[in-house]
């Protein structure tokens, strides 16, 4: 019998990945979407929602019936509406959807959070503890965004504590590469990804860290299983196995981060500074796309397209 799952957030950046992996994995895709956002390629259906109605909510869930929700629905990018929007939009969205899935007794939960929850990019300044960053490292968020993401993995650590039946898993993303972006098409901060491998800057603020979409969906397949696997509420962090970045970051963080230096040193050539062994250990999940492979494999096709 095929898994039921609804995709809040379906037709979004992470989101048309996440349908497509799943649906390629062999599972039935309800999207929930705001209304115009058509129906991401794989799902089933797309529910037009307004998921900042707790009521609404749960009846678009107890209407789809579904064993699973992957919660993605979320203003995605830091300072891209006032704080006093994000924060409370981000909160609510997220604890409508969580409520109502333990509410219509769904298995599984799996909701995405974001590596800036650590805090890194303070304009107060930042020194990390230890690099790489692991999901044992203190968090210090210090604009909305980062404080919504943090708010909602205590929210799911509420559910888990509290003895609910669904199981929930927590991903930290890191910053999206939608498969089209390789070929091109303008990222969240709308440069290329080869501008962001040109001119370092571009990517410092994140300290350098991203994953293919399609990784991440992988990581969210693979988790909607995990109850059993992993205590509920875990937190993993779906980054890519090395930086966008030309240089290593032993000589980029302390140059764009000050605070870095001294464990930045022991970063070896190649090395990011999120570490995705948690999720290997536990999940057998390790990133499979880089840029180095994305990208030689786009020039490979316009070569041959070429010839």
């Amino acid at each position: 019998m095929r898994t039921l799952v609804a995709v809040a957030g379906g037709a979004g950046r992470l989101g048309r990945s996440v349908v497509r992996v799943l649906a390629d994995a062999g599972r039935e895709i309800v999207s929930i979407d705001l209304p115009g956002s058509g129906t991401p390629d794989g799902a089933r259906a797309s529910v037009p929602a307004d998921l900042t109605d707790a009521e609404h909510t749960h009846r678009v869930l107890a209407d789809i019936g579904p064993s699973a929700v992957v919660h993605l629905a979320a203003i995605a990018v830091p300072f891209s509406r006032p704080e006093t929007e994000l924060l409370p939009a981000n909160v609510t969205i997220a604890h409508n959807v969580c409520d109502a899935a333990t509410r219509i007794g769904c298995r599984s939960v799996v909701v995405t959070s974001s590596p800036t929850v650590l805090g890194y990019g303070s304009p107060a300044g930042w020194a990390p503890e230890y690099l790489p960053l692991d999901e044992a490292h203190p968090t210090r968020p210090w604009h909305a965004y980062a404080l919504s993401k943090l708010a909602i993995e205590l929210m799911v650590r509420m559910y888990a504590d509290r003895g609910e039946a669904t199981h929930f898993s927590v991903v930290r993303p890191g910053y999206v590469i939608a498969p089209e972006e390789w070929h091109g098409a303008p990222t969240q901060d709308g440069h290329t990804v080869t501008e962001r491998l040109d001119d370092p800057a571009l990517g410092a603020k994140s300290l350098f860290n991203y994953v293919d979409a399609r990784d991440a969906a992988e990581l969210v397949d693979t988790l909607i299983d995990a109850a059993g696997a992993v205590p509920s509420a875990e937190v993993f962090f779906g980054c890519a196995a090395g930086p966008l970045a030309r240089e290593p970051l032993s000589e980029l963080l302390p140059r764009f981060h000050p605070g870095t230096t001294d464990h930045a040193a022991a970063l070896g050539d190649g090395a990011p500074a999120f570490a995705v062994g948690k999720a290997e250990r536990l999940l057998g999940w390790r990133p499979r796309r880089d840029w180095h492979t994305e990208l030689s494999a786009v020039d490979m096709t316009t070569r041959q397209g070429a010839s």
